[in-house]
């Protein structure tokens, strides 16, 4: 065994090839996941078989391999490119006298070094305890090893040695926390709805330029970098449409392969913004290899998430860069925009496209009501686009945009104009 010092967060990246996608753009991406941990990989192992032995991930020909290769490398952890069960956590820390990760505890940790609002600390902090719960043992000889680092970082810094009831009272208390938020989100959402606001939501791969595209369309300043889970926290922002009517768009987290169930549990209700998305503006990274699986992923998601059937508009980004053609078919077969964020091309066609999706199912029409009628009045103003309003002898005259609810209220006060 060489002589140098072994570095802080030199990793080997080890993966089991099933026959059924793509290993390398994968083992690719967990490496790029290392990266943005901090975490520099100095190699890979990669086992061909249909899954993972249960007991070890890897077959005993390959954990000996390793064992070869940890001993001529010296790295500082393994990281997996599944998530471990809590038998093969231990058995692999028994094995190995290095720090064992995970795809889900290396994910966990990008979330907690990203999470920047109360709501996502309190989210994060949810998933690594829920987590952890099934492997305190396993995880309290890694860190008795390191001492911190990978896995303790972040708003869920805790001794894993506490016991599991003090860690169950915490995740009731996380829980209770995340709810009352979630109710104060619903509180706003129903104001949203009575003053008839139009939301259009970001959604796609993590890194596909949704931030990006946020910033273009609103003049914001939302942290942009060119790394996996650079937006942690949902984003709202208003922004006018060329026709005059303002909107509000949001952005959300990435989604990516093999996202861990536990932050799906944990941001289910930053997640519940999309429930309420009168179109999805879903994001592909043209000049990415691998974009097809990647929007195979997100189209899977939404489905999990029981928004398939949203209204969706897809969005191919980064079209300045070295776009390989054709470029893959839309889910949904919809008419698709072209564009780059950093440019500016193509924004008008995005515009257009929210546009269209917001006059669907909506009506210009001329109303004169009643003064005496003045709870219809007020009805229009929360739930109309008011186009001109002027007051006449006989009542209240306006020129209104309405959705297919207010028009059917309001046929009987319609008038023709001249």
């Amino acid at each position: 065994m060489h002589d140098l010092k072994k570095e802080e967060g030199v990793a080997l990246l080890v993966g089991i090839d099933d026959g059924r996608g793509d290993i390398e753009a994968s083992m690719d991406e967990l490496e790029e996941l290392a990266q943005t941990a901090g975490i520099r990989a100095a190699g890979r192992l990669v086992q061909k078989r249909e899954k993972p032995n249960p007991a070890t991930y890897l077959g005993k020909g390959k954990l000996d391999e390793l064992e070869d290769l940890i001993w001529r490398q010296e790295p500082t952890m393994l990281i997996f490119n599944d998530e471990l069960s809590p038998a093969q956590f231990r058995k692999l820390s028994d094995k190995f006298d290095c720090m064992i990760i995970d795809r889900t505890l290396l994910i966990l940790d990008i979330f907690a070094m990203g999470a920047s609002s109360a709501e996502g600390k309190l989210q994060v902090e949810l998933a690594q305890l829920r987590y952890r719960l099934s492997r305190l043992s396993g995880l309290g000889k890694m860190l008795s090893r390191l001492g911190g680092g990978i896995g303790t970082r972040g708003p869920g810094e805790t001794k894993l040695e506490t016991d599991r009831r003090h860690i169950r009272s915490r995740i009731t208390n996380l829980e209770s926390q995340l709810k009352e938020i979630s109710k104060n989100r619903e509180t706003m959402r129903k104001k949203r709805e009575k003053q008839g606001a139009f939301v259009a939501a970001l959604v796609g791969y993590t890194n596909a330029g949704k931030s990006s595209i946020l910033n273009l369309l609103a003049s914001s300043d939302v942290l942009v970098e060119d790394k996996l889970f650079a937006t942690l926290d949902t984003t709202l922002r208003r922004i006018n449409l060329p026709g005059g009517a303002e909107i509000l768009l949001s952005d959300t987290v990435g989604f990516i392969e093999k996202l861990p169930h536990h932050l799906v549990r944990a941001f289910r209700a930053t997640l519940e913004e999309l429930d309420y998305a009168d179109v999805l503006i879903f994001v592909v990274d043209a000049a990415n290899v691998n974009r097809e699986k990647h929007m195979d992923v997100v189209t899977k998601t939404l489905e999990e998430l029981s928004l398939g059937e949203k209204r969706l508009i897809t969005v191919y980004n980064k079209m300045d860069k070295d776009v390989e053609l054709p470029l893959p078919p839309c889910p949904r077969h919809e008419k698709a925009v072209e564009m780059s964020a950093v440019t500016g091309a193509g924004v008008e066609s995005l515009l257009a496209a929210i546009e269209a999706a917001y006059n669907s199912g909506k009506t210009r029409m001329a109303v004169l009501i009643p003064y005496a009628d003045s709870r219809l009045i007020s009805y229009v103003h929360e739930h109309c686009e008011i186009l001109e309003e002027s007051h006449e002898e006989a009542g209240t005259f306006f020129e209104i945009i309405a959705d297919d609810e207010a028009k059917n209220r309001l046929l009987g006060y319609k008038v023709t104009m001249v």
